[in-house]
């Protein structure tokens, strides 16, 4: 993805926006500022009313991979700010068919269109509460999560896996049969145990990169299709 910066007015300077706190500032937060101001995602996600640049993610993966249906039932674990859930709610067709449940352990105002709790997906009682505010099973878990960063990249990279793997057992437990996972992973070098999860309780499972996703970034999404169905069962 490049970068927004041009010269104008024949004057030579360089007209990228610049953090004016930038010596109150670590390094890495400069950097990631500095991103974010010349984000083409994060400046179009304004003006078009998405919390987040990461509901492009989304939209782009659906687009390709068509994960969202008319009249899913639709779970979005880590839901805060609420992109993803805004995402989903245009996609399958509320109020009339489908229903979107966003989770999260953080406080969340919650999108037109979509029920919304205060809840540790990992609470053993979790599973059956969404259940219960989806109406039956869900079609569609989504989890775009990853673990609070310490700045040491491999123990960022097995926090998030862990919690990733965490993710897909919730999953196996309120997934309908058929039903698809998407979450968030980071590249690394462990994730065979968590391909060998999925390959054991989903049909199709296959790594996806979208355009929204930076280039330089680790970050890459898997998803899983043709959930086996079996309850816990399926996870042991």
């Amino acid at each position: 993805m490049s970068r927004a910066g041009a010269a104008g007015g024949g004057s030579g300077r360089d007209l990228t926006k610049r953090l004016k706190t930038a010596k109150k500032r670590t390094t890495s937060q400069q950097q990631w500022l500095q991103r974010q101001i010349n984000d083409p995602y994060v400046s179009r996600a304004k003006r078009e009313g998405y919390r987040s640049r990461a509901a492009y993610k989304l939209m782009e993966i659906d687009e390709k991979h068509k994960i969202l249906k008319t009249g899913d039932r639709v779970v979005d674990l880590g839901a805060a700010p609420g992109g993803w859930s805004q995402v989903a709610v245009a996609k399958v067709g509320i109020p009339a068919r489908g229903k979107v449940v966003g989770i999260d352990i953080l406080d969340m105002d919650s999108v037109p269109g979509m029920d919304f709790a205060k809840l540790d997906f990992l609470d053993p009682d979790a599973p059956d509460k969404l259940k219960a505010m989806l109406g039956g099973p869900a079609d569609v878990v989504l989890s775009d999560m990853a673990a609070n960063t310490t700045g040491h990249k491999q123990t960022d990279h097995l926090r998030t896996m862990n919690l990733v793997e965490a993710a897909v057992e919730f999953a196996c437990e309120v997934l309908a049969p058929n039903g698809r996972f998407l979450a968030k992973v980071l590249a690394g070098g462990t994730e065979t145990q968590l391909l060998m999860q999925l390959k054991k309780n989903f049909r199709d499972v296959k790594h996806v990169k979208p355009p929204a996703s930076r280039s330089g970034s680790s970050e890459l999404y898997v998803l899983a299709s043709g959930f086996r169905g079996g309850g816990e069962d399926s996870a042991a």
